[in-house]
């Protein structure tokens, strides 16, 4: 049985291969595939395909092509979640932040430099016409527990993070939402190393048909909110309005998309230059 590593976000977008490993469908083509959680979300999942800990990503957008550019030797194959990410703006539950404008030039904490959330930072800072060398600062705190523990002493001011994730801090009255900043292409795709594309096409095309074959009709699947309410400590009505919002994709990343993302991270001089889309982007 060939063993097989991918790593993903613990959340609600990534059930569905939760669902396909719990019902032992790789299993059933002799792929042992094994679901690692990333916490610490895309900077270390990007870690992890450089370390070789996984072979598989199913990553942030803007992220995975970030680091692709600085050398990691991975490939898109194909676009996992086709709708964009909303990223709530989040601060303390008693701060004295009550607007998007409030919080200009103050302290954003991010899990880690070159993550979503420190990219996303830079594109909220954007949408309000915000100054990018002044009124952007940092704090790293590693996950969605650091950013709790950072917000409610201080060290940090605002926390950009996955919407309905971070709802029910929100909802305990930890987190106070002052705004949303949905990401401006496709949220997730899948990337895999580029070693194991070379020697391993055949396993990766049974492992991505059996996952398109769930997400394709994961919205159907019988009380599917109640499963993922349930499962993600979340309200059924957050629930439904997740799932009204988001579409999954069984396609590869087009040409238009790859250069979007490129030109918007050229221009908050995150990336050094724009790459050719092969350079980035594997068809299999």
């Amino acid at each position: 049985m060939k063993q097989v590593n991918i790593g993903g976000v613990p959340e609600h977008f990534n059930l569905a291969w939760y669902l396909t490993l719990k019902n032992g469908e790789y299993k059933d083509k002799d792929i042992d595939l094994r679901w690692h959680d990333y916490y610490g979300g895309t900077g270390a999942m990007c870690k992890a395909l450089r370390n070789k800990d996984i072979d598989i990503a199913v990553i942030l957008t803007e992220g995975i092509i970030k680091d692709i550019i600085a050398g990691n030797p991975s490939k898109i194959v194909q676009t996992f979640v086709q709708s964009p990410l909303i990223w709530g703006i989040h601060v303390a539950a008693n701060s004295n932040y009550n607007t998007i404008e409030d919080i200009k030039g103050t302290k954003a904490a991010i899990s880690r430099y070159g993550s979503g959330s420190h990219l996303m930072a830079y594109i909220n800072a954007e949408n309000n016409n915000w100054n990018l060398e002044k009124d952007l600062d940092f704090e790293v705190i590693k996950n969605l527990e650091g950013a709790v523990a950072g917000l409610t002493k201080g060290i940090a001011d605002y926390f950009l993070w996955e919407k309905f994730t971070t709802k029910p801090l929100v909802d305990d009255g930890t987190f106070r939402s002052i705004g949303n900043c949905p990401s401006p292409w496709p949220c997730f795709v899948i990337a895999v190393r580029e070693d194991f594309i070379e020697n391993e096409k055949e396993t990766l095309r049974t492992i991505l048909n059996i996952i398109n074959n769930t997400t394709i009709d994961f919205k159907h699947i019988p009380s599917i909110d109640k499963t993922i309410a349930n499962r993600y400590e979340q309200q059924l009505e957050d629930v439904q309005e997740w799932l009204s919002l988001t579409e999954w994709s069984q396609d590869i990343i087009d040409e238009d998309t790859i250069l979007k993302v490129q030109k918007e991270l050229l221009n908050l001089n995150i990336i050094p230059e724009i790459v050719d889309y092969d350079q980035l982007v594997y068809k299999l």
